[in-house]
């Protein structure tokens, strides 16, 4: 079966709190949805603000190769004429070639809400439907409230089906608009529809109750070929149906025609470009397309990965444009840290006393407050220091760290370093804005002149967590540092009660990682971060 994708990011995902995209926005997205094979995209509410009047006023910049732009509206005011009524006006004014329309299929919500009859409310449905038709355009009829409706009166709930279809609408879309149905209710309410009506159904849920991904498969597997939904699930209150699952789930799992093998493989980057313009972090555990969608951390796990793909995997990542990890943690066995071996393009045999001993330390430093999860520049180097023959490019032989600052003046800090390189022992000072920036700085001027790429090398994130904060300023602390080279960006940690000790081990590993760059790397950025273009400053 062909299912037809409508996507409502633009609209009803941007009702999820902390979301305000701009008309740039907006249409940057509808170009990657448009890319990714969605069917509609529906651009916003016309009659409800000036952003989205100016979405549709610039949507013909788009040039969509298969997506349809979609004007989102309501039926026309009680007692008032269609032809008059300023919200149909603003949908017409929009000039595409498909709107959606919703009206009320609950009886509660006409008597409490549109404060009119159950007569005017058929009359409502019926003539916005009948006059949008009239005027040459697609109308998708959204049924609010459509499973409440069902519950409460269903004989009323049918009628205003059938004043929308007996008006030429071409879908009725069933709303779980409240997202508190469960999937049974929408297999046995869509079995009473099917009865009533020839005209095609959609499926458009809400995920109050974790139930809208459930219930808009459950549609399609009832015949309904119209699925509404948004990237990441944005949306109002607990959110919308989640397209980014939804999509998989019908071409993998269900085998519907919803998108191409080719634009799947952009479900992953869709979903993350979308957050950034969100300013949103993408889930790391969502599923398909999350950073830690494939990640395996268990060593039994991996030991049965390296053996056989799909021993731990419902499908294989690169279908949905992710990517398999291994994480080497306290919970690692030897095949964690074989596989990430392998994944450096280093050997280490997976029985072998090396590979223990690399285990048995990264097992004590996390049991000391470090962890390894998200630091892979530190697992790496960890692995690299027992190869035989391998030489620290550098060597600290102490620091000394002043911060000083008055109370009508700014703070400031300086650092000095004696680090040995070679044969040669540097003895440098340097200020800056905190004392790790000034530590930062001071270790540089050290090494510059004999590693001068490291000038290419930029901290585009610091942080630092407290690990037992009943112990108060004598807590243990950890400090994360991500790092960039141009397109390589890696994370390092470090772990002690002295937050500066700690900061200097994640900031070491940072500069030693950048020192083995030039080697032969993955293609992928195995910190998964953003990296900032602009050089940051790392005082805390």
């Amino acid at each position: 079966m062909n299912v037809a994708l409508y996507d409502t990011t633009l609209r009803d995902g941007a009702q999820r709190e902390g979301i305000s995209f701009s008309v740039d926005d907006k249409l940057k997205i509808a170009r990657r949805l448009d890319a990714l094979g969605v069917a509609y995209i529906e651009g916003g509410w016309p009659g409800s603000n000036p952003k989205d009047i100016a979405f549709f006023q610039r949507a013909s910049e788009l040039c969509l190769k298969q997506a349809t732009v979609t004007a989102f509206g309501s039926t026309r005011r009680a007692d008032t004429l269609v032809d008059e009524d300023a919200n149909i006006g603003a949908l017409v004014t929009a000039d595409t070639p498909a709107v959606a329309v919703f009206g009320k299929s609950w009886d509660l919500h006409v008597h409490k809400v549109l404060r009119t009859t159950l007569e005017e409310n058929l009359r409502m449905i019926a003539d916005s439907v009948r006059y949008l038709k009239h005027l040459g355009r697609e109308v998708i009829y959204d049924a609010e409230h459509f499973f409440d409706g069902y519950r409460a009166d269903l004989d009323y709930a049918l009628q205003t089906l059938a004043a929308a279809a007996d008006a030429g609408a071409d879908v009725l879309v069933l709303c779980d608009t409240n997202g508190g149905a469960l999937p049974s209710t929408v297999a046995a309410a869509i079995a009473v529809v099917k009865e009533a009506t020839t005209t095609p159904l959609g499926i458009h849920a809400h995920n109050d109750a974790e139930m809208a991904v459930a219930n808009s498969l459950t549609a399609v597997e009832m015949g309904v070929g119209h699925v509404q939904g948004t990237i990441n699930g944005y949306g109002e209150r607990c959110g919308n149906a989640n397209l980014c699952s939804i999509i998989p789930a019908l071409k993998l799992k269900m085998g519907h025609n919803c998108t191409s093998d080719e634009q799947l493989c952009t479900l992953t980057e869709t979903a993350r470009y979308v957050s950034e313009l969100a300013n949103l972090s993408l889930r790391p555990h969502q599923s398909y397309v999350g950073h830690s969608a494939f990640a395996h951390k268990g060593g039994m796990h991996v030991n049965a990965l390296i053996k056989w793909e799909q021993s731990y995997q419902h499908i294989e990542p690169g279908l949905v444009g992710n990517r398999r990890r291994v994480i080497v943690s306290e919970l690692s066995g030897k095949s964690n840290i074989a596989y990430k071996a392998k994944e450096f393009s280093l050997e280490l045999p997976q029985g072998g006393e090396q590979t223990r001993q690399v285990l048995q330390r990264i097992k004590e430093l996390e049991s000391q407050g470090l962890q390894f999860e998200g630091a892979e520049g530190s697992v790496e180097l960890l692995i690299r220091r027992t190869q035989p023959g391998y030489r620290p490019p550098f060597e600290l032989l102490d620091f000394h760290v002043i911060v000083r600052g008055s109370h009508n003046s700014n703070m400031a800090a300086e650092a000095t370093v004696r680090v040995r390189v070679n044969d040669q022992v540097m003895h440098t000072a340097a200020d800056g804005n905190g004392p790790v920036n000034a530590l930062d700085a001071a270790v540089r001027k050290a090494l510059l002149p004999f590693y001068p790429n490291l000038a290419d090398v930029i901290l585009t994130d610091y942080k630092v967590r407290i690990l037992d904060g009943q112990a108060g300023t004598a807590a243990r602390t950890r400090v994360l540092i991500h790092s960039a080279n141009g397109p390589l960006a890696w994370t390092t940690v470090g772990s002690s009660t002295n937050i500066i000790e700690a900061s200097w081990q994640a900031l070491s590993d940072s500069l030693e990682y950048a020192l083995l760059a030039d080697r032969e790397k993955p293609a992928v950025d195995r910190a998964q971060v953003t990296v900032d273009k602009r050089r940051e400053s790392t005082g805390r």
